[in-house]
């Protein structure tokens, strides 16, 4: 997603996409929890009182990018799946595209996963993560006998996925590992070994 600044000032005919913008600028620079609505609207150009017309205070407007990056999630995982028809093959690269993700949309990860949005009061977002067990679990299904395999499997390469691009972000791989191509490399073996362990007798 590309972040566009816009000088202070400039009258806006898209105040939600503008206050989106500067809300995902400012994660980019201070992480989720690092800023208020009140700079988000400095950052956009326009008054402290213009956010309202769009969103209840700055979870909302947290949650709605938290949705965009579902959304982009699963625009993602889908092309992923599409990619082969082999179970196995589709959870690796489901597990390379997760770690692509995390590196290429480093503030909608960090929004989507860190940033502790009450989903009671953001049902869309819940919505949005069982839209993506509903893609995933028809790929372990494939693998596995029964559905909780099916479940655990898919959970299991999720979080391989998941703590893989964490460890990239953090810098904790050796160097010469360190890079969002070897870890999507790394995570797609994990994939790959997860789904032989759960193979079908």
């Amino acid at each position: 997603m590309t972040v566009k600044r816009r000088p202070t000032g400039t009258h806006h005919g898209d105040l939600r996409n503008a206050l989106e913008q500067a809300a995902l600028a400012l994660v980019q620079e201070r992480g989720p929890h690092g800023f208020t609505l009140a700079e988000a609207c400095r950052r956009a150009g326009v008054s402290v009182s213009a956010p309202y017309k769009h969103f209840a205070d700055r979870d909302a407007l947290l949650a709605s990018l938290a949705l965009k990056g579902y959304q982009e999630q699963q625009r993602r995982f889908r092309a992923a799946l599409s990619t082969s028809t082999d179970p196995a093959e589709q959870l690796a690269a489901f597990a390379a595209a997760y770690v692509r993700f995390a590196a290429e949309e480093r503030a909608l990860f960090d929004i989507t996963f860190l940033a502790g949005l009450d989903t009671t009061r953001h049902p869309e977002l819940a919505a949005a993560g069982t839209a993506l067990h509903d893609d995933l679990m028809p790929v372990t299904s494939r693998i596995t006998t029964t559905p909780d395999e099916a479940f655990d499997l898919l959970v299991q390469v999720a979080a391989a996925a998941h703590g893989l691009a964490l460890f990239q972000q953090q810098a904790m791989l050796p160097s010469p590992w360190n890079n969002p191509q070897s870890v999507a490399e790394q995570a797609a073996r994990a994939a790959r070994a997860l789904a032989d362990q759960h193979a079908r007798p």
